[in-house]
């Protein structure tokens, strides 16, 4: 992986996070423009950019590498409910809740796709939003269930999650790929030209994030090691099963370690504040590990080649 490559993602991620601060700070986007902005994203832009990742031109064996991948999304996945078992019961209960929801998911939705894109291309885009299934699934299910101390409605959560839009539209674009429809040519071009917003408006919603918490909170001895938990174990544990599982060419073990290692999800404080449970907490993991993760993402990168 070429150094110089990394570099300018990274920096460019990093600029378009900063104006996203910005943006905030002077209050061109307030809270009503940020959850529009979050909705916007969600329900639109990144499912047609999942969808233009399916209409590119790829490989052959793509949809057999697909399947080792989402087979060692389910596996991590496994890995992460057991750790949840044992690792956080010393912690205070609202904390627990926490730590326990941010090692299931992580924030490979929104700064996951571009930076698999960038580095890999619309092949690791749509690995990446293959990889996210299991993440979905379980961050919907067992997830909520770690803050609501009544019962998760399976039946509707099952529903909620398999017409989530980005799953919609993986499901639209695994037919195209396997019955090979060509779409015409100006819904390819709407598709595509939507898509391509991706980077710019979910690393803006990331850089809102950042502007409401103070610096000076943000560091502390836990929130520091959950940082190294998730964007260094975390990730390693995630080669391993790879190398275990085999099948799958790089860019594939390389989407699996990358989107592994992506930080606390912003949905954590929300979950955490509208539950009861430790939201400033919450929201210094997401920040910390947000922040640092523009270092650790680029290593992993390279490291894995």
């Amino acid at each position: 992986m070429d150094i110089f490559r990394l570099a300018n993602l990274q920096i460019t991620l990093f600029l378009l996070i900063l104006t996203g601060l910005l943006l905030k700070k002077k209050g061109i986007l307030d809270q009503e423009g940020k959850r529009c902005l979050t909705d916007l994203c969600v329900n639109v832009v990144i499912p047609c950019n999942i969808l233009k990742s399916c209409l590119a031109p790829l490989g052959e064996n793509v949809l057999g590498i697909c399947g080792r991948i989402l087979l060692a999304a389910f596996v991590i996945q496994g890995i992460y409910l057991v750790l949840n078992r044992v690792l956080f019961n010393r912690f205070p209960e609202g904390q627990k809740k926490v730590l326990q929801y941010c090692t299931i998911a992580s924030n490979g939705g929104f700064l996951g796709n571009p930076v698999a894109e960038g580095v890999y291309g619309p092949l690791g885009l749509l690995y990446a939003s293959v990889f996210l299934i299991p993440m979905r699934l379980i961050m919907w299910s067992v997830g909520t269930s770690y803050f609501m101390e009544q019962k998760v409605d399976k039946k509707e959560t099952l529903k909620k999650v398999l017409t989530h839009p980005c799953l919609v539209a993986i499901y639209l674009g695994m037919s195209c790929m396997v019955c090979h429809l060509q779409l015409p040519r100006f819904l390819v071009m709407t598709i595509g030209y939507i898509g391509s917003c991706n980077s710019a408006l979910t690393m803006f919603l990331v850089g809102t994030i950042l502007a409401d918490v103070p610096a000076s909170t943000l560091v502390n001895r836990k929130s520091v090691l959950y940082s190294v938990f998730r964007l260094g174990l975390l990730p390693l544990m995630a080669l391993g099963v790879c190398h275990v599982l085999g099948g799958m060419d790089p860019v594939g073990m390389g989407v699996s370690v990358v989107m592994t290692g992506m930080p606390a999800p912003a949905t954590a404080a929300i979950f955490a504040a509208r539950y009861d449970s430790d939201a400033p907490f919450a929201t210094q993991l997401v920040i910390l590990s947000t922040l640092l993760s523009m270092v650790t993402i680029p290593c992993w990168c390279y490291a894995i080649g």
